[in-house]
């Protein structure tokens, strides 16, 4: 039986850097191999949020759960060994690297000790994860750039090669922070295809952080809103759209105060 507990749980989680409070008793679900969409104006803590749940950050108060399991205390390692896996808002490749070697990196957390530090820089050059990575870089029609050096690459091809990368460590959980940026109309068209094929084949669930509304809408059924650490808002796009208080976030435009679980699902 299918189960129906959320792929994650934050609850009443704060980070402060100083006197500034960037994550404020935040409390949210991550339904099950489903696409959720964290948004909301810059500088509300969405980044902030991805780096508590990956272990970039500590939390400070509350508690981080995936799958009910707390990984609230877990080095970013273990994190990523349990099923979270995520890609960067700036593009973190090595450019100097090939495309297959970026993405063996994606593997290390499944394939520890000496062979695992050794296979990204060909010094065991056949193997099952290097035959597993290439056979990745196929299915997202990137092999005939395997053996280029990332650093060439159209920022397009970068970004393919970083959701590989991400996918090769096996998530559950995809954390993906502004994958659409900086991408032409057809490169994310094409995107939001292969993120709708992941959930629905692989049944990944997926936490991504947008500023394309249109994108949001097309992928994700499900909204949280964030404005200075807090959520104020929760719900289907169509609700999010219409909501008084997400429009006085991103215009200013004054809204009567309502309860925060008008839209919560």
């Amino acid at each position: 039986m299918k189960s129906t507990m959320p792929i994650l749980t934050l609850e009443k989680v704060s980070k402060r850097f100083g006197g500034l409070h960037v994550v404020d008793d935040l409390s949210f679900c991550v339904p099950r191999a489903a696409c959720t969409a964290l948004i909301g104006p810059n500088g509300a803590g969405k980044t902030t949020v991805f780096n508590l749940v990956t272990g970039v950050y500590a939390i400070d108060a509350g508690r981080v759960l995936l799958d009910g399991k707390d990984m609230s205390t877990m080095a970013s390692r273990q994190r990523i060994y349990h099923g979270i896996a995520r890609n960067f808002q700036n593009i973190r490749l090595m450019p100097h690297r090939s495309a297959l070697e970026n993405v063996l990196v994606g593997q290390h957390c499944r394939n520890s000790g000496l062979r695992g530090v050794l296979q990204p820089v060909n010094l065991i050059p056949r193997n099952r994860w290097r035959e597993e990575a290439r056979a990745a870089l196929a299915d997202s029609g990137l092999a005939q750039y395997e053996r280029a050096a990332v650093g060439g690459l159209p920022y397009g091809l970068q970004k393919r090669v970083e959701l590989v990368r991400a996918l090769l460590a096996k998530p559950r959980l995809l954390l993906l922070d502004e994958p659409a940026a900086g991408l032409n109309p057809r490169e994310t068209d094409e995107l939001q295809e292969r993120l709708s094929v992941l959930r629905r084949e692989r049944g990944i669930s997926m936490l991504i952080v947008e500023h394309d509304m249109n994108f949001v809408g097309a992928l994700c059924a499900h909204v949280i809103v964030l404005n200075f650490g807090r959520r104020i808002a929760e719900g289907t796009p169509d609700q999010i759209r219409d909501d008084p208080l997400v429009r006085e976030a991103y215009l200013g435009v004054d809204a009567k105060p309502r309860p925060l679980e008008r839209h919560a699902s």
